[in-house]
């Protein structure tokens, strides 16, 4: 028996020769939109990872979470065995439940958003084995309600960049430290020369400050009293992530505006391109190890 496949009735295969010609044509278009390395489909999803994803949004959900593990692994070095532990700026919970399943540690989680404390509280009593070694609270990292040497580390990813007065929140992270402990904290930088409606559409989107210079941030850390053990530049993480909630907004805008209203979608589409542009030329991103004297 011979097996047909019925969608060949829906138009002739293309001779070699179309084949060629469409490459001779648009093999540059396709470098544009697939990229130039090869062309053909790269391994977003390694195997064995969930492999499930099939959408943009799925392939953020894992970054995210290979960005969350890549960073509790670097945190877990030289952990104390049941160490206390302090995620500032915890989001929607899953990070803290990630780094307690890493580490073995007991995570306290903060947020200034009541909202995000309901989901936290919804992703942990749908988490098995944690037992009472995750809590949320609210808490604002520049004025903790924690006494001193409180934790054995701390991390905050991406919550510093929120802040009105970051010197205040590394000197209260610093204090909530035991003497040797470390703060792992990722954070945006500016580079170069911006123009005003780049930056405005990055502070407004991302409810912050405009980001400083490196050099500001070192020397805010250090004048804190840190010692910094590791600096790594993840700036290609930032620029993709710009490029991605563009096509994304893009993609989910009417269902954005029918679930936040008109009024939301007129405030942020012409912010979109800028944000983008200026995550694309202007904001380099930077993980920081820091160490907390012994003394």
């Amino acid at each position: 028996m011979t097996v047909t496949d019925s969608s060949a009735s829906n138009g002739p295969a293309p001779a070699p020769e179309e084949v060629g010609a469409m490459y001779d044509r648009f093999g540059d278009l396709l470098a544009m939109v697939l990229g130039s390395s090869a062309l053909h489909v790269g391994m977003f999803v390694p195997h064995g990872e969930r492999t499930g994803v099939t959408s943009l949004l799925g392939l953020s959900d894992l970054a995210q979470d290979r960005q969350t593990d890549y960073l509790a692994d670097i945190l877990a070095d030289g952990l104390p065995p049941d160490a206390r532990l302090l995620d500032i700026g915890c989001g929607t919970g899953g990070p803290a439940i990630r780094l307690a399943q890493r580490t073995g540690g007991r995570v306290t989680g903060i947020t200034v958003s009541n909202e995000q404390l309901a989901r936290c509280e919804e992703r942990l009593s749908a988490t098995t084995g944690l037992g009472d070694r995750v809590d949320y609270t609210y808490g604002n990292v520049m004025q903790l309600g924690y006494a001193d040497n409180s934790f054995d580390a701390a991390w905050s990813i991406d919550c510093f960049a929120h802040l009105s007065d970051r010197p205040a929140g590394l000197r209260e992270a610093l204090r909530v430290l035991r003497p040797g402990g470390h703060l792992l904290m990722t954070e945006f930088t500016r580079r170069g020369a911006t123009v005003p409606p780049e930056t405005q559409a990055f502070t407004q989107l991302w409810t912050s400050p405009p980001p400083t210079t490196f050099a500001t941030l070192s020397g805010e850390v250090e004048e804190a009293g840190f010692r910094i053990a590791r600096i790594q530049n993840m700036t290609s993480n930032i620029a993709l992530c710009g490029e991605l909630m563009y096509v994304l907004y893009k993609e989910q805008r009417d269902a954005i505006e029918q679930r936040f209203g008109k009024e939301a979608t007129a405030h942020t589409d012409p912010l979109m391109e800028p944000f983008r542009t200026y995550c694309r030329h202007h904001v380099d991103y930077y993980l920081l190890l820091l160490g907390k004297p012994e003394s």
